[in-house]
């Protein structure tokens, strides 16, 4: 460890969906990892109100690890942040393209010459804006075909309640003909609203249709505290790596798990996800990952919501994952019998 002086807190954050940071903080091992150190460790969703919510999208927070979507980490990173990528997770959360009832839409062929759903989020990066257009953009390429072949209509989401609210409130009212969504409280909406299910992005054998802000989805942490305290950056990862293999045998306490992280029924944490989602929330810095995340970066700067490149593979540092999988590895592995005495 260098000799710059301890954080007295280190940061987590991750999205409402399925990661190792997640079964790590309800299982109360990151906190339990550092309090001898005297470092608390606190999820930025549930500090108090003067935390900076906002670094979950800047990660301008140099104590903070972010296991989420894509979009935020890929948009921080090109304006400059000092960020490191040391992990990536494929994890599948039913993607699909939405129709109104009895439209008989069915298929991403159908797609040709419709009215697809865009929000608009008053938010400092608008990912809800990059999923819809990257989720249309997957499923037309499916066919064969490009955005030119469909039209975008903007939807303010201004003054709708919950996710995915404003695109079927529009497509209840008919001023859309398709609308994309995303995850298990999606498949919640959906089915309140009636709503038919025109294209399964999941059922497409191509992941590449699939890239989307959560498909890859990037672990991330701050140069800053990689450089001053790599030891703790290790021990933070080793502890996801621990919780990945907790989940891979108790796929009943990660539904749980989902359903608090989600905040969806059990119903909807079945529909978007698949039997196995238990057994995937292994980061790692695969070439098919990487390879997956600088398309999703070049499909992300060609609509313009990165004000410049990202090089991925600079990005990336496999380093302190190896040094966390080998720290792992030494604390589980059974202790070598001594030598009988002669």
């Amino acid at each position: 460890m260098t000799s710059a002086v301890l954080p007295r807190t280190l940061w987590f954050t991750r999205c409402p969906v399925p990661t190792a940071t997640g079964i790590a903080a309800d299982r109360q091992w990151l906190t339990d990892e550092f309090a001898a150190d005297g470092i608390s460790v606190r999820s930025l969703q549930d500090a108090s109100p003067d935390a900076d919510r906002a670094a979950h999208y800047t990660h301008a927070l140099p104590g903070l690890f972010r296991e989420g979507g894509n979009v935020p980490a890929l948009w921080a990173r090109s304006r400059g942040e000092h960020t490191r990528l040391v992990g990536l997770t494929w994890i599948e959360e039913r993607q699909t393209v939405l129709v109104a009832p009895g439209s008989g839409i069915r298929g991403a062929a159908a797609l040709r010459g419709l009215r697809l759903a865009v929000p608009k989020h008053d938010i400092v990066i608008d990912f809800w804006r990059a999923m819809a257009l990257r989720g249309f953009e997957g499923a037309l390429a499916s066919a064969g075909l490009a955005l030119d072949d469909a039209s975008f209509v903007d939807v303010p989401a201004d003054g709708h309640e919950g996710q995915w609210a404003a695109e079927l409130a529009a497509l209840r009212r008919g001023d859309v003909d398709a609308v994309y969504v995303k995850g298990a409280v999606a498949v919640e909406a959906a089915r309140r609203a009636g709503a038919e299910v025109a294209v399964e992005l999941d059922e497409l054998p191509d992941r590449r249709f699939r890239v989307n802000n959560g498909t890859p989805r990037p672990l991330t942490v701050h140069q800053r505290l990689l450089d001053d305290h790599p030891d703790l950056v290790d021990r933070f990862l080793a502890v996801l790596l621990r919780a990945a293999d907790w989940a891979a045998g108790r796929p009943e306490e990660v539904d749980r798990i989902l359903g608090a992280e989600t905040g969806a029924g059990a119903d909807g944490v079945a529909g978007a996800y698949r039997p196995g989602t238990h057994l995937t929330l292994h980061p790692d810095l695969s070439a098919e990952r990487l390879a997956l995340l600088a398309a999703q970066e070049a499909g992300l700067r060609a609509h313009g919501f990165l004000p410049e490149p990202v090089d991925v593979a600079a990005w990336a540092d496999p380093e302190p994952l190896r040094r966390a999988a080998a720290l792992v590895r030494r604390t589980t592995a059974p202790p070598i019998p001594e030598e009988p005495s002669s």
